[in-house]
């Protein structure tokens, strides 16, 4: 009953700082609500210190910030205390006096640096009256008054997801919903070692695997986590929703493009998760990089399409034990050209382990169908420990599993499709049960669902990576091969184009002859 209660508190809370969306450009409210929802949580945790110190008896340490720091709470000091922002509301000039705080919170926590705002509300010009209220809106939450102490982290992930709704296609990058990240994290498993993303946007996938440990009774202390993010606001994002969640991280020294600018190049991790965007353009210029490490063994990916360029810069990452998940738009599947020689030479060195085609409207920021990627650097039958029993591995060298779940998950929000825990437990024990060396007692090539490929039939599909190349459908409408029958429109499309273009030259000329130009 609780939970539920608190969930509706979030929704409560949501409804009541949309209301005052109205006062700032959308773009800009995210950082304005987030921002203040991390001033808040670190108030709290502050409070509750102090709580604590007074009850050891220890007042005269009450302003000593080694007795915060040292169980990783951030020492807040007296001019960003929440008491005193909200005595100071009505008064004017609080937008200033929000900027000092938060200021002041980062000056006395190093790890903080770049992490929040710096002078941002008083360029925001925001009236006093639409900050008072927000603030008055975030007082509902509080750490001490609830069962969770996770509250606050999950306040914050509620509002993201959120805001990746409402700013909707073509924008909402920053965010991988929840649904699709647990997924991934339950594929893989990160139980111990080091977890990369190289595309973190608010750094979703780190929480998820922090929360995979947590559930299945695991030390969060035995994960190291790395990532890397090109745009400042959203890494300011990350920051916050890991500090939320007391997640350390080595995020770089600065925002930065992953390619350009690669801030952990000799790191080896056990796992990676990422999702960067889709069909990125331009992301190199035609004579940088073309010798680049990540690319050895293989062609120097094409720079009019990003793709591929994750896929090695992610295999590149992973140790010699290594597996990743990777997504990326359907079209990588069988795209042609030097994506073609790229595919062939991983399937040639067996690094792709899974192909798991996702549900249409499954992102906020784009309505394609998406697919999983999912390598793995070491196929040769293994034992691993899982959630503290042994799990055998079968040699799966030169196989890969197709899996299509485009028929499952289910509605939410109206437009948009999520998996329940029930979707996630079928998926992932089908493809553990692949894994394993009880394949043939657990595991079954299901119609319309799932196949298991050898690498035969692989050669034989030229290397296409499309599932429906390989699974069995019931029927002809789930068969269709959607990025074939695309590319035929393209090309139709391109003809139409080219004709319409000739006739326009045409008519244009035949007026000109005619003394009338156009």
């Amino acid at each position: 009953m609780a939970k539920a209660k608190e969930k509706s508190m979030e929704a409560t809370l949501w409804n009541a700082c949309d209301k005052l969306r109205g006062n700032v450009e959308p773009s800009e409210y995210k950082h304005v609500i987030l921002s203040l929802i991390f001033l808040k949580y670190a108030n709290d945790r502050f409070e509750e210190q102090r709580e604590n110190l007074k009850k050891e008896g220890k007042e005269a340490y009450l302003e000593m910030l080694p007795f915060y720091t040292k169980d990783n709470v951030f020492f807040v000091p007296e001019n960003s205390r929440w008491d005193y922002l909200m005595s100071q509301a009505k008064q004017g000039g609080l937008a200033l006096k929000i900027d000092t705080a938060l200021h002041e919170i980062e000056i006395k926590n190093p790890v903080l640096v770049g992490a929040l705002p710096d002078n941002y509300y008083s360029r925001l010009q925001l009236e006093n009256s639409v900050l008072a209220s927000l603030l008055d809106k975030m007082s509902n939450i509080k750490l001490k008054d609830s069962t969770d102490k996770d509250i606050f982290g999950r306040v914050y992930e509620y509002f993201l997801s959120k805001f990746a709704i409402k700013e909707g296609k073509g924008k909402g990058e920053f965010y991988t919903p929840q649904t699709i990240v647990a997924l991934l994290c339950e594929l893989i498993e990160p139980y111990n070692g080091t977890v990369y993303d190289g595309a973190m946007g608010s750094g979703g996938m780190f929480v998820q695997s922090m929360k995979f440990i947590k559930e299945h009774n695991g030390n969060a202390k035995n994960i190291s986590v790395f990532g890397q993010e090109s745009i400042t606001t959203t890494l300011r994002l990350a920051k916050m929703n890991l500090a939320i969640r007391g997640i350390s991280a080595d995020l770089g020294k600065k925002a930065v493009s992953t390619f350009l600018d690669d801030q952990h190049k000799d790191l080896k991790a056990d796992f990676a998760l990422m999702n960067p965007p889709f069909n990125q353009k331009g992301w190199r210029e035609p004579n940088e990089l073309t010798d680049d490490p990540r690319w050895k063994g293989f062609e120097t990916p094409d720079v009019s399409n990003a793709n591929y360029a994750w896929v090695l810069n992610m295999i590149s990452k992973l140790s010699q034990n290594g597996v990743g998940c990777l997504l990326l738009a359907n079209g990588a599947l069988s795209s042609d050209g030097t994506d073609y020689k790229i595919r062939k030479e991983l399937i040639e060195k067996d690094l792709v382990e899974a192909i798991i085609i996702l549900p249409m409207n499954m992102f906020y920021s784009t309505d394609i169908s998406v697919t999983v990627w999912v390598f793995n650097k070491n196929k040769k039958a293994r034992s691993s420990m899982k959630n503290g029993k042994t799990f055998e591995y079968r040699d799966r060298s030169g196989e890969v599993l197709f899996m299509d779940l485009r028929q499952k998950g289910t509605p939410f929000e109206k437009k948009y499709i999520q998996f329940t825990p029930e979707d996630r437990k079928e998926f992932v024990e089908t493809y553990h049960n692949w894994q394993s060396v009880n394949k043939d007692e657990l595991y079954n090539n299901i119609k319309s669902y799932c196949h298991s490929a050898s690498k035969q039939d692989l050669v034989d599909n030229d290397y296409s990576l499309i599932a429906s190349k390989y699974i069995e459908f019931d029927n002809e409408i789930e068969a269709i091969d959607y990025d074939s029958e695309m590319k035929k429109i393209q090309s139709e499309l391109k003809s139409i184009l080219k004709e319409e273009e000739n006739s326009r030259n045409d008519l244009v000329k035949v007026m000109e002859e005619l003394g009338y130009g156009i």
